[in-house]
């Protein structure tokens, strides 16, 4: 028989009276439940936080980022100005904005002009692409002819037809984005913005920030030490040896594409720049056409010159540079950063790679813990 305790109310309600065990076990239970009821609400208010920040990502983003690279200056600063963290953050902030956002807004002005010449060259024929093709197609192969022709490419009425829907679809696609530039526009203001204001702050708390990170990720330090420094490394690494590689590329193809009077070379330079951000694939895909281009229309010696710089300079600094910046710092197989970075773009745009690489670095740090704390617990 279960002896109850009643209490005497206006209904008597009685309770089992529980052993010592019971009791603990009945402890041990609720404790569960809450446990799990705070981690159920830290997933759920994370998630909802993430999604209002969710427009501003590539600011969030950039903001940490440039936290972490501008980390050590910040530091000099600090000490410079005898450790007033408000006036050293804001010192920081403006020679960011003098040695970094400036430049680029400058060069991207310059950019827009080049590529509207461009654009308005191809429009009035001055480059005639169909004549290029036709000058190709000439030089093309039987067995390279017969490919074309089973995809219905060998006629040349027939690539200038795909390529007057080409210009056509690019054209409607422009006076579309043309539309929407004053939104645009307003949108970068915002999130540069957002950015610098954000940076400012990461910049000042820093030190508190990281505290405050380390007490709640639920790893014992060392592990919480090894995780963020790879993290930070990787970033560095990324950036840095990535954002190098694509400014020597860029610079070094728009250079030799100025030096041979090729138009608009500062386009060819971004966009060189841009292809060089991807391992593997690198500036090639733009200079290469291009030689490939003055060697049909009879500029012979322009187009063996491109070529040989090409391969041999632009080449170079990614055959050498980037395994010494990138693949050394982050302990990643080339492959693996080829395609973190290729996914990371195909998901998150430009951010991605970034954001890819990271990704990668962070899981196999992640197994590398489980294994070794599986190791552990064999041993």
């Amino acid at each position: 028989m279960v002896r109850r305790a009643c209490w005497t109310t206006a209904a008597p309600i009685c309770a089992p009276r529980l052993s010592p065990s019971e009791a603990c076990l009945l402890d041990d239970w609720m404790r569960t439940v809450e446990d799990n009821a705070v981690l159920l609400l830290i997933v759920a208010v994370s998630a909802a936080f993430a999604w209002i920040l969710l427009p501003f990502h590539g600011a969030v983003l950039w903001a940490v980022i440039a936290a972490i690279l501008f980390a050590p200056w910040h530091r000099h600063i600090l000490k410079a100005m005898r450790g007033r963290p408000n006036l050293a953050a804001l010192a920081l902030v403006a020679i960011i904005i003098a040695i970094v956002i400036l430049p680029m807004t400058m060069i991207a002005a310059s950019l827009t002009q080049e590529a509207l010449a461009f654009y308005a060259r191809v429009q009035s024929g001055q480059l005639d692409l169909a004549e290029f093709f036709r000058q190709v197609h000439d030089l093309l192969p039987a067995w390279t002819l017969r490919f074309l022709d089973r995809v219905g490419l060998a006629s040349i009425d027939a690539v200038q037809k795909k390529l007057v829907v080409a210009l056509m679809a690019g054209s409607q696609s422009i006076a579309a984005q043309a539309l929407t530039i004053g939104q645009s526009t307003f949108e970068f203001f915002a999130n540069l913005f957002v950015m610098l204001y954000l940076l400012f702050f990461l910049l000042r708390d820093a030190d508190v920030l990281s505290r405050r990170i380390g007490e709640a990720i639920p790893l014992r330090r060392d592990q919480q030490q090894a995780f963020l420094l790879k993290f930070t490394i990787v970033i560095r690494a990324t950036v840095k040896g990535n954002m190098l590689v694509a400014l020597l590329q860029g610079s070094l193809g728009g250079l030799i594409f100025w030096l041979l009077g090729i138009g608009a070379p500062l386009l060819w330079a971004v966009v060189m720049a841009f292809f060089s951000l991807v391992p593997a694939v690198g500036a090639g895909l733009i200079w290469l056409p291009v030689a490939f281009y003055l060697l049909v229309t009879g500029a012979i010696w322009q187009g063996v010159v491109l070529i040989v710089f090409g391969a041999l300079v632009i080449g170079l600094v990614d055959n050498i540079l980037r395994p010494i910046l990138v693949g050394k710092d982050t302990k990643m197989p080339d492959y693996v950063v080829l395609i973190s970075t290729l996914g990371g773009i195909s998901a998150f745009g430009l951010n991605g790679f970034v954001i890819g690489p990271v990704i990668a670095a962070m899981f196999i740090a992640t197994w590398d813990m489980f294994s070794a704390s599986r190791q552990v617990a064999a041993g």
